[in-house]
């Protein structure tokens, strides 16, 4: 579609609006408990049926669905290609200086106004989601042609990659849609043999309670202490199944000015992190996906790395981690202290 291209996204398509054997799965994958505490995951409408299992459960007058996708990925190394455990990783996301939402929707809005314009003017019901609405945006990119579900759950096209942003517009249209994409994993399973906590429990399912991404953002409290030595350096999400992807070896870098790493996000430092006062911790995250995490997170991340890092330089500032008034911190704070000194 020539709105989107002009609108800045590199791939675009139209999804038809119906069942398929994904959303056909999500139920059980939410009574299953893969969800986690994400409870936002089992929204339902006023019949009791969850929203995200069919988009007639939440716009039973959309038609079609039109997908854009965007790439975000930059010239810097992959988390698998860095051996320093001393620095922090933050997912290539979340470098740039914008939340991703906030690039994302105004493009969203230009092909939106587009397609009114040139289809149906205010009569015409069109809604515009990036990651906020009860859809779940991979399936639909699936039907649209983007790329296939690969085994690691991510949407994988086999030009760009996986380093794609969705925004989905759903609309009264009834468009003629794309050809889904042919699934092109085949026999590997580099992304499922990668995973430092087995989150990938089978091909194309995965378990978030174990989930690094999971786990560093979404989970408050506490982190399982058999999770901690997998989590690696990881402070905010994990790009680890998408690292190793083979179609992500020649994965292009965007051009987009939002997009671009600052140079303090990409391997962190540690200290850095889990001292962070909280007017530093909104200064430097207020337009950022890392506030997300709230400087709790953050913080207890930051100190399981230091745990998992091998490096005693961090014992003196544990010690005094140990005693912060934040309950999971000091205990993680603890924790990590035993892990660099196993024989105290």
């Amino acid at each position: 579609m020539q709105s989107a291209r002009d609108a800045g996204f590199e791939l675009a398509g139209i999804a038809p609006i119906g069942t398929s054997p994904e959303l056909e799965y999500f139920p059980r994958w939410i009574a299953e408990g893969y969800a986690g505490k994400m409870k936002y995951l089992e929204g339902r409408d006023e019949h009791g049926r969850l929203k995200r299992a069919a988009l007639a459960n939440v716009a039973p007058w959309a038609r079609s669905v039109v997908v854009c996708a965007i790439n975000y990925n930059t010239a810097q190394p992959y988390s698998t290609e860095v051996t320093d455990k001393t620095h922090g990783w933050i997912s290539r996301y979340a470098w740039g200086r914008q939340d991703y939402h906030d690039s994302v929707m105004p493009r969203l809005r230009k092909v939106e106004g587009a397609l009114k314009a040139a289809c149906g003017g205010d009569e015409l019901i069109t809604r515009c989601y990036v990651d906020t609405g009860p859809i779940v945006e991979r399936v639909v990119a699936k039907y649209a042609g983007i790329g296939w579900i690969g085994k690691n759950t991510c949407i994988i096209n086999q030009k760009l990659g996986s380093w794609l942003f969705l925004g989905v517009i759903l609309t009264s249209l009834d468009l003629t849609p794309s050809l889904p994409a042919p699934d092109r994993c085949g026999t590997c399973t580099r992304c499922i043999d990668a995973c430092p906590t087995d989150a990938l429990i089978a091909p194309y399912r995965l378990d978030s309670n174990k989930c690094i991404s999971y786990l560093t953002i979404e989970k408050r409290g506490a982190i399982p202490e058999e999770l901690r030595a997998g989590m690696g350096r990881h402070v905010f999400g994990c790009d680890i199944c998408q690292d190793v992807c083979p179609w992500n070896r020649k994965a292009p870098v965007t051009d987009a000015a939002e997009f671009q790493p600052r140079a303090e996000l990409v391997n962190p430092a540690l200290d850095w992190l889990a001292e962070m006062s909280a007017e530093e911790f909104r200064g430097t995250f207020r337009q950022s996906p890392v506030k997300r995490a709230k400087r709790a997170g953050i913080r207890r991340n930051a100190v399981i790395a230091m745990g998992n890092s091998g490096d005693a330089k961090f014992l003196p500032l544990l010690d005094r981690l140990g005693a912060d008034e934040d309950e999971v911190i000091a205990e993680s704070a603890a924790w990590a202290r035993r892990k660099l000194t196993p024989l105290d």
